[in-house]
């Protein structure tokens, strides 16, 4: 059974459920057994008693005192050998007529003193096991005077052994489908039960692949409380990523005012003759300007994760960025080879998955000189997209693979840039969950995988 399952909600009052349906047939099925072998043995009670009485008004005392039978008892029991009834007559414990069911088996006959008008239930030790036996004294009128009669008529306890089996089978059958459809019930009304939260999980689903920006307002009363505060939720996280934009967007432009006074102060002193510090502040602008690009885009990305919904198609993003790199780059003339799923959809803020193909395309336009390549698919088993960027440039040596992702680093001043490409790249990919890596490509110059989480379908 799937782990998950188990520590499910709907386990826990399933198996609940069964555990308890389980105890309740069990005790009733242990409670009806018991109420039937009370009537069973209320039913052969009640059967001696019918038999002693007519044992007694069948009984003829001859002129000796010994006692006959005018006829035979009406239950035909009484004449089949080991069916484990059988009576009994008696007189000053000698046992003097029986029953032929009794063969050469008498019933115990007891040492205690018997009233005239008392019938007495005793339960005795016979020789195929204990016995319950009904017996009264009865003193013939007229005749001889002799000691009275005992008359026993008993029955076998097994006789009611024998007679639960076909009463407990059936139960036990019938017990069981009732549990069955006891729990079949249970879990039937469980899953209805938790289709509201089963619902829930859906919308929560739809909301963070992006096909809905809220939940739905028409759940159950007992849910609904939880629906709202999620939407506020959902809501309140929304208004704060707007304000952090805004926020990184106002410091942006606060501070280019500064930094472009700064650069322009270089140029000044740069003409007046003072080039050494003109160089210093020029340099210290630049990487002014670098650390807040970068922390700026850090912010934003960082910002757009927390939202929930936001999913980027991969294809038209490099279609826009392919049509932008071929009209800057038209005097090289490159080839691009596009081959990207249409199934491809990456879970990250469409600006920013932008912001990362651009850089990658854009180095691959940088270094390339006749063609690039980009290829897209999905890997099914790890759930994610991967974009694959190469160039035929003159490719980067290994020692420098991990160089080009540290913040301003340039291995060749001459190409313009600034630096941050690679390292904007890779922290916009490590906040979504993805990753960023080298290689060499097929075709002698680099090649960039981007590997970034499949939106859900």
């Amino acid at each position: 059974m799937n782990k998950s399952f188990l520590r499910s909600l709907r386990a826990r009052l399933i198996i609940g459920a069964v555990i308890w349906i389980a105890i309740g047939v069990y005790a009733a099925g242990i409670f009806i057994a018991a109420l039937f072998r009370q009537y069973a043995t209320e039913l052969v009670d009640a059967e001696l008693r019918n038999h002693l009485e007519e044992l007694v008004s069948l009984i003829d005392v001859d002129t000796d005192g010994f006692p006959h039978l005018h006829r035979l008892p009406s239950d035909p029991v009484f004449g089949e050998i080991g069916s484990g009834y059988s009576w009994q007559v008696s007189r000053s414990g000698e046992s003097l007529i029986k029953s032929t069911s009794a063969s050469t088996v008498e019933l115990p006959i007891p040492d205690d003193a018997l009233g005239a008008n008392e019938v007495r239930k005793l339960v005795l030790k016979g020789q195929r096991g204990p016995m319950t036996v009904f017996e009264r004294l009865y003193a013939p009128e007229g005749g001889m005077p002799t000691p009275p009669l005992r008359i026993q008529v008993g029955a076998e306890a097994a006789i009611i052994d024998r007679m639960l089996p076909t009463f407990n089978i059936p139960l036990t059958f019938s017990l069981a489908l009732l549990a069955l459809a006891l729990i079949v019930a249970a879990a039937l009304q469980v899953s209805f039960g938790l289709r509201p939260m089963s619902r829930l999980r859906r919308a929560l689903g739809a909301v963070g692949s992006g096909k809905s920006a809220k939940l739905p307002g028409d759940f159950p009363s007992e849910v609904q409380p939880l629906v709202d505060d999620l939407n506020n939720l959902i809501e309140v996280n929304r208004q704060m990523v707007l304000r952090a934009r805004a926020q990184a967007g106002n410091l942006a432009h606060a501070l280019k005012t500064p930094l472009a006074v700064l650069t322009d102060e270089s140029h000044r002193l740069e003409s007046r003759g003072q080039a050494e510090t003109a160089a210093v502040i020029l340099q210290q602008s630049q990487r002014m300007q670098r650390q807040i690009d970068y922390q700026i885009a850090r912010a934003r990305a960082a910002a757009s994760r927390s939202v929930p919904g936001v999913i980027a198609p991969v294809v038209p993003t490099v279609s826009n960025i392919i049509a932008a790199m071929k009209r800057l780059y038209r005097a090289k003339n490159l080839r691009m080879d596009v081959d990207v799923d249409a199934r491809c959809v990456a879970l990250c803020d469409p600006m920013d998955l932008n912001e990362m193909l651009a850089n990658l395309i854009d180095n691959a336009c940088k270094w390339g000189t006749q063609a690039i390549v980009i290829r897209g698919f999905m890997d099914e088993s790890r759930n994610e997209d991967v974009i694959a960027v190469e160039d035929d440039g003159p490719g980067l040596p290994p020692e420098s693979m991990e160089v080009v992702f540290r913040i301003g680093e340039r291995l060749d001043e001459q190409v313009p840039g600034s630096g941050l490409g690679l390292p904007i790249v890779r922290d916009l990919a490590q906040l979504y969950g993805g990753e960023i890596r080298l290689e060499h490509s097929t075709k002698g110059g680099l090649k960039a995988i981007l590997k970034l989480p499949q939106a859900p379908a």
